[in-house]
């Protein structure tokens, strides 16, 4: 099939490509990008006045599957993945069983090709059971398919196991994904440790909790040489340790999730446990120095933590209450209306961190649109306005704290392999 997308504003860090013109898409890769001349049989699709970009990865994501298709599947994850505008989604290991063998990675990965969405990018476990005392089969599983290995919201806590996993995962060159938390300075926390935990009666998670680990990650990587990513990285002393690792030359990378530049701990006041996030919610100082990494490039990529759970985990009261939210809905038109809108990014960045750098990080070859690559697009109308309506989401879950936002910004097309995956009812053919 021979696809012409027409007249949009292409967006390609690595070409440094911003321009309005043509795409030429022909046997699932990316043929010619230019000026070009439309011939009979194609299909075309006239995209002015839109934004076109090398897919988004979202490489933080929750699919439930196996063992909690209550909360989602791989096809309903994958499927809420390609109508939020990405072509590729890598999943964590804390499902049921743990996907600590290659057994579990396999199945993601043929449960990912049935449902035919989104291309679903396996993590695998650390540990065992993500239990953080013996090494999981990683050699096994990067055979199988796994990008990465983390143990998620169960993180490493002897730093001699997370020594052996980095030197272990060194040998295959993927990425360690680290949750920072130390549990015993966290320890029954609920929300951020302030005076609004104090007002509201609530634990708090202190932010060294979270720089702690990141530190002792540093430390490791410098030691190791292997690769350390951390994951939905929160707090303004985080972000500065980060900062001073890559001056240094140390192999670490991180993520920022939407809420955690967007959201503050104020919102915690109502009690409404969608504001229950681990990371928590922290303060308007945190919340600034993670927009300040983002703008420096000190924040490698945004990615959601989509985590979606029942309507009854939810609905309990707000310290007993599940952690987390979806965001693969959200993600596009947040970033949208509240990085790209605002002069915070510019376009290129913006493709920097939800396609290249996630791409770079992972060893996929994705991430661009160079001529002969895998067509892989994300298309944007900058200019569309819409409110959040979790009622209308693929996802089967609703624990979203942005509904009724109105945002500016939204995916109207998604490609996965040359193959329209997704388009907005409301994109003209």
């Amino acid at each position: 099939m021979t696809l012409l997308l027409k007249g949009a504003r292409a967006i390609d860090p690595e070409q440094n490509l911003d321009k309005v013109c043509d795409v030429l898409v022909e046997d699932g890769r990316i043929k010619q990008v230019g000026s070009v001349q439309e011939k009979k049989g194609w299909s075309v699709r006239d995209l002015s006045g839109k934004m076109l970009f090398p897919g988004f990865i979202d490489m933080h994501v929750h699919l439930r599957e196996p063992g909690r298709e209550d909360k989602e599947t791989i096809k309903t994850g994958s499927a809420a993945a390609v109508s939020g505008g990405f072509t590729g989604i890598a999943c964590m290991p804390n499902t049921e069983p743990v996907n600590d063998c290659e057994t579990v990675t396999r199945y993601i990965l043929e449960k990912a090709e049935d449902a035919g969405h989104a291309n679903v990018y396996p993590v695998g476990a650390i540990t065992k059971k993500s239990q953080g005392k013996e090494l999981a089969e990683i050699g096994e599983m990067v055979k199988a398919g796994a990008v990465a290995v983390s143990d998620d919201g169960r993180p490493v806590q002897n730093n001699q196991v997370m020594r052996r996993a980095m030197e272990y995962a060194g040998i295959f060159d993927i990425p360690v994904l680290d949750h920072c938390e130390d549990f015993n300075l966290a320890a029954g926390g609920t929300m951020n440790e302030s005076f609004v935990s104090t007002e509201l009666g609530l634990r708090g998670i202190n932010s060294a909790a979270e720089e702690i680990q990141v530190v002792r990650d540093a430390i490791l990587s410098r030691l190791t040489g292997s690769k350390v990513h951390i994951c939905h990285i929160s707090a303004a002393e985080s972000i500065a340790r980060v900062r001073e690792s890559k001056a240094e030359g140390i192999r670490i990378t991180c993520e920022a999730a939407p809420h955690h530049f967007i959201l503050t701990e104020e919102e915690v006041r109502s009690f409404d446990p969608n504001f229950k996030m681990n990371p928590p919610l922290r303060s308007q100082r945190d919340l600034e120095a993670v927009i300040e990494g983002i703008a420096d490039g000190t924040v490698d990529c945004i990615a959601t933590d989509h985590a979606p759970h029942l309507k009854l985990d939810k609905q309990e009261t707000f310290d007993v209450s599940a952690n987390g939210i979806i965001g693969l809905e959200t993600s596009i038109p947040l970033v949208c209306d509240r990085l790209l809108h605002k002069g915070i990014i510019t376009p290129l960045r913006m493709a920097e961190l939800m396609s290249l750098n996630p791409a770079r990080i992972l060893g996929l070859e994705r991430g661009t649109l160079s001529p002969g690559s895998i067509a892989d697009i994300t298309v944007i109308d900058p200019e569309l306005k819409a409110k959040v309506d979790p009622g209308s989401f693929a996802s089967k879950a609703r624990n979203c704290p942005f509904a009724g936002w109105e945002l500016k910004g939204w995916p109207v097309m998604t490609l996965v392999s040359g193959r329209i995956a997704w388009q907005s009812p409301g994109l003209d053919s």
